[in-house]
């Protein structure tokens, strides 16, 4: 069950049917398979308060993941900062849904495995990333060749 939910903030518009199916196959890419996952967005303040209260950090981010994976299964709570999402895209020069997208994968990678606080995994997760944005592109391209 892969559910979308809002804190303090408007939905963003996503093709939810398409991000599950994105995020199913993904998992599948590293042979995990789906559980609860609950992606909350919210502001920055909420974000901050989170990271606050949970882990004792005292600043914005733009993903906090709490993972109770077992086994093949990935499950967690995901908390999506949408403000640090749109600053973040403007400071790389990519476009919000983008940044969105590479931002809701990567969490989905930290359950399967991926890492990027030591040396040397900031790439490996970039690589990660791009390669299930890539993933998006192709099956929004099938799609379209389909309708």
């Amino acid at each position: 069950m892969i559910e979308f939910q809002t804190y303090d903030v408007t939905m963003p518009e996503l093709d939810f049917a398409e991000m599950r199916e994105w995020i199913e196959r993904v998992c599948q890419k590293y042979s995990r398979m789906p559980g609860v996952l609950v992606y909350q967005f919210c502001s920055d303040a909420h974000i901050l308060e989170v990271n606050n209260s949970f882990l004792g950090h005292d600043y914005y981010t733009d993903i906090i993941t709490f993972p109770y994976s077992e086994g093949e299964i990935v499950s967690a709570d995901i908390v999506i900062s949408l403000d640090t999402v749109r600053s973040n895209a403007e400071r790389v020069g990519e476009s919000y849904d983008r940044e969105l997208h590479r931002v809701i994968i990567h969490g989905v990678l930290h359950l399967c495995g991926i890492d990027d606080k030591g040396p040397g995994e900031r790439e490996i997760m970039e690589r990660n990333e791009d390669e299930a944005l890539a993933l998006l592109d192709a099956m929004r391209c099938q799609s379209a060749e389909n309708h």
